[in-house]
């Protein structure tokens, strides 16, 4: 079976600066992939890439099969009909309603009524665990757990196949953080999403990825969790074998 999402020979630059250097990835159906890496590695400008906001400088990224980077506007709208993105900052537009947000890819590309558009939107709402009355409230009027899940919802509003997540705990308290990771995990099974999902968080890590991708020295270094940890790279080792992480590597994946 062909990867979902496919990275080959990935070239970014800003004037003199090469963010990318030949860098490659593939994400398998219905796995979590988790993206890594220091600041300044590149992690958003290859989410962007990957999204079709920027042209590498060289390089393909196939989603589905089909090379984004050759493809112009209206063929690039039908590929991005097929994923959700779920936003760092959770970008819900301020003067619209959760319902109104959730709404908003659902008005772009499908055809239907506005009786159907609120029952579809709602039960978006519903399916992320916000309550009923979620759904007339304004950002403004949410916590920042709620906003993620809102977020969520109008990322999952086309039925999407592939969800992009970035930095989707940051920000959380650890409890909220962990309630969302179940969340993603429950969600992933039930709807067979795959992820690919940025973050820094190395407790959401451990509880959802099943693979990792370390952006380190301008590529990447890809393999299951149990076997990155023990890359002799030493950012990789530093990172997940620091203090922070040696009392999480003790404990079981998963826990």
């Amino acid at each position: 079976m062909d990867p979902v999402v496919q990275v080959r020979g990935l070239v970014n630059r800003f004037g003199a600066q090469v963010v990318h250097d030949g860098l490659d990835m593939e994400v398998n159906g219905d796995e979590v992939f988790g993206i890594v890496g220091g600041s300044g590695a590149g992690k958003s400008v290859l989410l962007r890439s990957i999204l079709g906001l920027r042209r590498p400088q060289a390089g393909t990224v196939r989603i589905f099969g089909h090379d984004i980077t050759r493809m112009n506007e209206a063929q690039l709208r039908e590929v991005k009909a097929r994923y959700g993105v779920g936003f760092q900052s959770g970008a819900l537009y301020s003067g619209l309603t959760v319902l109104q947000n959730v709404q908003l890819p659902m008005i772009e590309h499908l055809q239907l009524n506005t009786s159907a558009l609120d029952d579809l939107a709602m039960l978006k709402i519903r399916l992320v665990g916000l309550p009923a009355d979620a759904g007339a409230k304004f950002p403004a009027q949410l916590s920042g757990g709620m906003i993620k899940r809102a977020a969520l919802a109008r990322a999952l509003a086309l039925d999407p196949s592939l969800l992009f997540l970035d930095e989707p705990t940051s920000g959380l308290d650890p409890i909220s953080a962990a309630a969302f990771d179940e969340l993603v995990l429950y969600l992933q099974k039930q709807l067979k999403l795959t992820i690919i999902m940025i973050t820094h968080d190395l407790d959401s890590i451990f509880r959802t990825c099943n693979r990792v991708g370390v952006i380190v020295d301008r590529r990447m270094i890809s393999d299951t969790l149990n076997k990155i940890v023990d890359d002799p790279n030493p950012w990789i080792q530093e990172y997940f074998h620091g203090e922070r992480a040696r009392a999480r590597l003790e404990a079981p994946h998963g826990a």
